[in-house]
């Protein structure tokens, strides 16, 4: 905080500076590698990434005009964080948006930050301290996972908000987090470890438990993969998939293919087992089995909850979990580099208890489960998380139970600060049969520039674009309700009630 303050005050009062200038910024613990003005035009080297919070349009073609600030950190001797800032030539709006990343980072995330430089603001990204997509970089580096875990989005906040300070010759009047995946773990992060960082934080499908995540995670791939048999093929999750909502869909008063809140649901995959042989359209035994384990809670020895399981509806994107030829692989590199420290581990060892101790031991610096959040409330922040129902790598419960945690610590009356979507039909950070078109930052800037908090979000199903329907989404633990009179297509005849 106190380096925040100090670049605050020393660039407050400066004028302004133009961009191939900003090379020459002297930053404790930062070297600018680029300070460049890219006129506005085409735009093609971004990386085919996910971004957060802002559905899954593609990438606009035409960028706006824009200051590029490519920067190095390091905060630590062993310390190498990339870094990019964007800053709008132009009809800045005065804001600063940060944009996370998915997996184990390890590269800017391009898309996300050309949706916020659309927007108008100003944006930042981190690859976290590392290149490429796996836990490789931790072995024998410590520091790098303190990086990936915390400091490199602290870091990077700090003085991307000192270069926007520099270029503009004042400050951001706002900030905000926008991240889904691992970039909802990071916005809670820094909602509980640098609570002045950020004014509002969109938090999306965050991995923020990561020990136990990993030991659920793998104790279900495990479960199913070390006997083939037990592994589901991709066309019987699809059929399965079917009975489910088959069984369950009118369940909330409306057959559209989605399910309003899937813990209603009590579908029993028994009764798709196969009764004359495997066949392509039922479940043998061992199936049957694997798809109640990746349902279910994982408990330990004394019955305590390690992890809640996967939602009915989430089906078809089970494959990376129970259909091989390894577990998922966000998990089992974590296993072999961080919290085993070899690469050649073998999965087929894991053990639940024993496991789970180690991953404490060694994974823990990547939780972000803490719920005082006072000091965020204190300031005015604002926390709108969401997590979509059918999320086939992050188990939606996850969200609730961390958001119920927060009531428990700080009361039960926090929804004028502090909101948790859930999204029928929606998969992890988007797609899925539910509505496509969300503008969850949208509705963040409105609650906290506007005081406007969401009641509801408007969220839209496009194809070809063309919106086909439109729904409320709703503040858990409310629901959306058909009223029994008109086109269930249309939001207006909805409204979100508590079941």
């Amino acid at each position: 905080m106190m380096l925040a303050l100090i670049f605050s005050a020393a660039l407050a009062a400066a004028a302004a500076t133009p961009c191939d200038q900003l090379k020459s910024l002297s930053v404790p613990n930062m070297t600018i590698t680029a300070a460049e003005l890219i006129p506005a035009g085409p735009y093609t080297d971004a990386p085919a990434q996910r971004g957060g919070g802002r559905g899954q349009a593609q990438a606009p073609q035409i960028l706006t005009a824009h200051c590029r600030v490519a920067a190095v950190l390091k905060p630590s001797p062993d310390s190498n964080i990339g870094v990019e800032v964007w800053l709008p030539a132009e009809n800045w709006n005065g804001k600063f948006e940060a944009v996370g990343g998915g997996g184990w980072a390890g590269a800017i995330s391009y898309p996300a930050m050309i949706a916020a430089l659309e927007e108008g603001y100003a944006t930042a990204s981190t690859d976290t301290g590392h290149k490429g997509g796996d836990a490789s970089f931790t072995l024998g580096h410590p520091e790098k996972l303190v990086d990936f875990a915390y400091r490199a989005v602290h870091e990077m906040t700090v003085r991307a908000k000192a270069i926007t300070s520099a270029f503009y010759g004042r400050g951001p009047r706002l900030s905000y987090w926008n991240g889904c995946s691992t970039g909802g773990r990071q916005g809670l992060m820094e909602a509980q470890r640098y609570p002045e960082d950020f004014d509002g934080i969109l938090a999306g499908a965050p991995v923020n438990y990561r020990t136990n995540g990993s030991i659920w995670s793998m104790s279900v791939g495990v479960a199913a993969l070390q006997d083939k048999e037990s592994s589901i093929p991709p066309a019987k999750l699809r059929v399965l998939n079917e009975a489910v909502v088959g069984s369950c869909d009118p369940l909330d008063g409306v057959k559209d293919g989605l399910l309003a809140d899937p813990r209603q649901c009590h579908f029993d995959p028994s009764t798709l087992l196969c009764h004359a042989g495997d066949q392509t359209n039922c479940l043998t035994s061992k199936q049957v089995e694997t798809a109640k384990k990746t349902y279910g809670p994982l408990k330990s020895k004394t019955g305590e909850l390690i992890f809640p399981g996967m939602e009915p509806g989430s089906e078809p994107g089970w494959t990376g979990l129970v259909g091989g030829p390894e577990p998922l692989g966000l998990a089992l590199t974590g296993f072999k580099y961080v919290i085993h420290e070899d690469p050649n581990w073998d999965w087929r060892t894991f053990d639940v208890d024993g496991d789970l101790a180690l991953a404490e031991k060694k994974l823990k610096t990547l939780n972000a489960v803490d719920p005082n959040l006072q000091a965020f409330k204190a300031r005015g922040g604002k926390l709108l998380m969401y997590h979509g129902w059918s999320d086939q790598l992050a188990p939606p419960e996850n969200s609730i139970n961390y958001y119920s945690s927060v009531l428990a610590r700080m009361g039960s009356k926090q929804d004028d600060w502090l909101r948790l979507f859930m999204a029928p039909g929606m998969q992890h950070c988007g797609g899925g049969p539910g509505p496509n078109q969300i503008s969850w930052i949208g509705a963040l800037e409105r609650w906290r520039e506007s005081g406007i908090a969401p009641d509801q979000i408007l969220a839209e199903h496009v194809t070809n674009n063309r919106v086909d329907m439109t729904r409320p989404e709703c503040p858990y633990p409310e629901v959306a309700r058909y009223k029994g009179v008109g086109s269930t297509n249309d939001a207006a005849n909805f409204v979100c009630k508590k079941p």
